[in-house]
């Protein structure tokens, strides 16, 4: 999605009004429906007169393609300034320029981050360069316009109010720099030189449109690319906020000993990039022949992994690597340099299969390491038993004597890169209120399905390359586990087992699952490109207001064991536990899909209520 699109021309006759921040604040409310605030539209004013006056060389053809602010396609990244056109070899161009106003920076000692001074005050965040290549790589990776028609991508970092030091082009982020040149204040002829070596000619093709509408490939899949990542291969490039975790991750287990405990506390929502930074990590600390694993409390996304892994490396090395949190009550203290912990929401207290071991998870795995980082979502509880929260991680931490920093995951990549529709979630379930009511123009495909029949069709329809999976909510009885040749799933004339026993929490995976019907235990910290969610009768609409009913879940779903003995001891936090895990399943389901959500409700008025909120967004 481009906000604003023109050419050299235009914009700099744009700018000419004087008006140029409030020609792209309207663009921005067009292509977006949302507002911004006034400091935003003080930078592009700011920025764009520089850039202005960088363009005003003649030999920068007039009819060159400028667009500003483009959202790069499943991701929440914007890219401040596109010019295009093509090089002296008639090679399509595009020059991605990351705009800073920035005045000064402090070095660090982390890979391809500084410090810079915000509007809150000082934060670390990617150097300038890095984060313009990030930005062309994203591009590169998703869509397919670039990829085919060989449309050459550069990038470039422009600090029009930075005057030159020994900080931001330091030695240390060479690398970056070269892979997109940095230019500051005095560089003003630099850049003009750098537009004119590799755009000759004006746009007659319309480059940024094409790339715009074009194709977006079938993203990554962590588990797809994870054999490569272990193999040194630079898979998943991590951007802004995802850059700075991981380097202060890195920081932090390299400097942790036995006296020296740390622990790292990263929050971030469906699609933030988890469990895309935890395996970098697992990548990265291995090679820095740390002892570390990956952990999680449910099996489904470590089953996969090693699914992917089997036959590149030793089974023996594969099992080394992945774990379950129910076995550190039992390892000596400080057994591991680093373990790390990916939807940590899942933890529970004890261990076992009959929860009779240990004290708490989250106490034994900080206990067992010198240095633990606990991605978590608090609003991915799903079991009365998940006790991850950032309270109870703080608590064991200073229990234990370890240091506590804590950090956020916000860049959006899933649900096509839309935090619009994970707030319109939240909103529709009633979870939390937002003012974000509509889902118009947010690039996601969702819709509301008829019949369940006609959904499970539609996903496989939907299954090129293996990547649309139908789920429910837990509220049919797992009858064919026993009974293979029994149905689980009833709906009028529609009828469907859970997935097989045999296949396991590597469901998601299995060509023959599309299937079948998946749930919370073999989607969750997993995604597939589409999503159909069967919404049950656990959750209802009555006069406008959301239930949820416990009774309705299956005898065979174990996350809800024990509410009624519970409801006699403490009604009102028992009922408030059980609302909020009902409809944090349904959340966790409905943003399993990184291009779209169908959707069917078993009661009809709760599919009416879902279809009259896709009619108010029109």
């Amino acid at each position: 999605m481009i906000v604003y699109s023109s050419t050299k021309q235009g914009f700099r006759d744009d700018v000419m009004t004087n008006d140029i921040g409030e020609i792209i604040y309207e663009a921005y409310k067009a292509a977006t429906s949302r507002r911004t605030g006034r400091s935003e539209i003080n930078s592009w004013i700011n920025s764009l007169q520089y850039m202005d006056r960088v363009l005003e060389d003649e030999e920068i053809p007039s009819d060159c393609g400028v667009a500003i602010e483009y959202h790069i396609p499943q991701t929440s990244k914007r890219i401040d300034f596109i010019l295009t056109g093509n090089d002296e070899n008639n090679i399509e161009t595009a020059i991605l320029i990351e705009l800073k106003q920035w005045q000064e920076a402090q070095i660090t000692d982390k890979d391809a981050i500084v410090i810079t001074r915000f509007q809150h005050g000082p934060k670390e965040t990617p150097h300038p360069s890095f984060q313009a290549w990030s930005y062309k790589r994203l591009l590169e990776d998703y869509n397919q316009t670039v990829q085919e028609e060989k449309i050459n991508l550069i990038a470039c970092a422009y600090l029009h109010n930075y005057d030159q030091d020994d900080v931001i082009s330091n030695d240390f982020y060479r690398e970056y720099i070269e892979k997109a040149p940095l230019f500051m204040k005095s560089d003003a002829h630099k850049l003009q030189e750098f537009i004119k070596h590799n755009v000759k000619n004006g746009d007659k093709q319309r480059i940024m449109y094409r790339i715009d509408h074009g194709k977006i490939k079938p993203s990554k899949n962590l588990a797809d690319e994870l054999a490569s990542m272990l193999s040194g291969n630079e898979e998943f490039v991590m951007v802004d906020d995802q850059k700075v975790v991981y380097e202060t991750a890195i920081k932090l287990a390299t400097t942790s000993n036995e006296n020296n405990k740390n622990v790292l506390i990263v929050e971030g929502g469906p699609g933030t990039g988890k469990s895309v930074v935890s395996i970098n990590l697992l990548v990265g600390l291995t090679d820095k022949e740390q002892v570390v694993q990956y952990i999680t409390r449910n099996s489904a996304p470590r089953l996969v992994y090693e699914a992917k892994l089997t036959g590149t490396i030793k089974k023996s090395h594969i099992s080394n690597m992945f774990s379950g949190s129910g076995s550190f009550h039992a390892i000596p203290v400080n057994s591991y340099d680093t373990l790390i912990v990916d939807e940590a929401h899942r933890l529970n207290a004890k261990s076992g299969m009959f929860s009779n071991l240990g004290e708490n998870q989250i106490k034994e795995i900080i206990k067992a390491s010198k240095f633990s980082v606990f991605f978590i979502d608090e609003d991915q509880k799903v079991t009365l038993k998940d006790i991850g929260d950032k309270e109870e991680i703080r608590f064991w931490a200073n229990n234990l004597g370890a240091q506590i920093t804590e950090m956020q995951l916000e860049s959006q990549f899933r649900c096509n890169g839309s935090d619009g529709y994970l707030a319109w979630l939240d909103n529709i379930l009633q979870i939390r209120p937002s003012a974000n009511i509509s889902i118009k123009d947010i690039n996601y495909d969702f819709r509301v399905i008829d019949d369940p029949k006609a959904l499970h069709d539609l996903i496989i329809e939907k299954n090129t390359n293996n990547k649309a999976r139908l789920v429910a909510g837990y509220c049919w009885k797992w009858v064919s586990k026993k009974h293979p040749e029994l149905r689980d799933i009833k709906i009028n004339d529609y009828s469907a087992t859970w997935n097989l026993d045999s296949q396991g929490q590597a469901w998601i995976i299995n060509p023959e699952s599309v299937t079948e019907v998946g749930c919370i235990h073999t989607c969750q910290g997993l995604e597939v490109d589409y999503i159909g969610v069967i919404i049950g009768p656990d959750f209802v609409i009555r006069n406008g207001k959301a239930l949820t009913i416990p009774e309705e879940r299956a005898s065979t779903d174990r996350s809800v064991a024990g509410w009624r003995a519970l409801m006699k001891d403490d009604p009102n936090t028992t009922k408030a536990r059980l609302d909020a895990l009902i409809k944090n399943t349904y959340r966790t389901l409905m943003t399993r899909g990184q291009k779209g959500c169908f959707i069917y409700c078993t009661d009809k008025t709760t599919q009416n209520y879902f279809k009259e909120a896709i009619d108010r967004s029109e």
